[in-house]
């Protein structure tokens, strides 16, 4: 399984400019797989994870439904965190560069096989 998820997450940095690092972890932030230049893959998925379960409770309260992604823009870049099924997330980080219209029309596909590996 790992290696589906390492050719996921290569392929999605392949078809979007800007995605820099990339990884899949639980929901629980324990890294599954990741795609890393710059950052610490360990840490990048506890924090997402804690931004997904955010991103979760805040749907859920305001009864907007099932969160699918948690999208934060900084200064320099993207940080977006994609639901997995319930069991796991992918997060993605892309530069100031980072075509976030086509990464969502890009990283349907990779959620959807991503899911079908966790269900």
């Amino acid at each position: 399984m790992r290696e589906a998820v390492l050719d996921e997450l290569k392929t999605l940095r392949d078809q979007v400019v800007g995605v820099t690092d990339a990884a899949v972890a639980s929901v629980d932030g324990l890294l599954i797989g990741a795609d890393t230049d710059g950052v610490r893959p360990d840490v990048l998925a506890a924090l997402a994870a804690a931004a997904l379960g955010l991103g979760k409770s805040t749907g859920e309260e305001v009864g907007m439904g099932e969160l699918r992604e948690v999208v934060t823009r900084c200064e320099r870049g993207h940080i977006v965190v994609y639901a997995l099924a319930s069991k796991a997330l992918l997060v993605v980080l892309g530069d100031e560069g980072l075509d976030v219209p086509r990464l969502h029309l890009r990283s349907r596909p990779t959620v959807e096989r991503l899911s079908q590996l966790f269900a």
